[in-house]
């Protein structure tokens, strides 16, 4: 089984782009974590690939799904997008609005269903904590409160999963379970990218949600 792990940042954690079949170009994340469980139990059975690049937005996945995804003819595709459509927004103002990004997403799932009719789809909730990144300054004093509209993007994802009988990975809730436990930063550095608990979460829940549903 070919699985490719679609995203922005927190899917890439800094991979070789030069090294796809190596263990640098796993990245340092949840990916990494996943291949070494799949590839440790069968490396014979599993080729895990990695193609998520930092900052990307929905409609960056979609302009390089050909190239980044279709190409490989994977058999599992992951996908997690979502906190840098609406981090670009707060940002600088070039963000995905809410509808487009329900299109965009619509058009990269139903696109990929025609190039790779027998492929399965797994989609990953966005998530979003309270950080470095995203709380409050006096320069936007209503920052945490945009970037909570994650929320939004999270509940349009788990609708086109359940729309086109897709896998969704919830992850929203069980990082707030964890935070009221462990802390914000235990989970997430600054908000949006994972520490070592919060690419140990992606995994559990990935793994639980893999098993469930295509392990065999």
């Amino acid at each position: 089984m070919k699985i490719l792990f679609y995203g922005d940042s927190i899917t890439d954690a800094g991979r070789d782009r030069n090294n796809l079949k190596g263990l640098s170009g796993l990245g340092f994340g949840y990916v990494r974590s996943l291949a070494d469980k799949l590839i440790g139990e069968n490396p014979n059975k599993y080729d895990v690939i990695n193609t998520g690049i930092s900052g990307n937005r929905v409609v960056d996945l979609y302009s390089r799904i050909k190239a980044d995804c279709w190409n490989f003819e994977p058999d599992l595709i992951s996908i997690l997008i979502g906190v840098n459509d609406v981090w670009h927004e707060v940002g600088h103002k070039n963000g995905v609005e809410l509808d487009r990004f329900e299109k965009v997403y619509r058009m990269l799932i139903e696109d990929t269903k025609k190039r790779l009719p027998n492929v399965k789809m797994m989609l990953l909730e966005p998530f979003v904590l309270e950080g470095l990144a995203t709380r409050n300054d006096e320069n936007v004093p209503d920052r945490y409160e945009q970037f909570l509209s994650v929320y939004d993007y999270a509940k349009v994802v788990k609708k086109l999963a359940q729309e086109y009988g897709l896998v969704f990975v919830p992850l929203q809730e069980q990082f707030n379970d964890g935070a009221k436990i462990n802390g914000n930063e235990y989970y997430l550095s600054d908000g949006v990218h994972p520490w070592f608990g919060g690419a140990k979460l992606i995994a559990d829940e990935w793994w639980k949600a893999f098993e469930q549903n295509f392990k065999k």
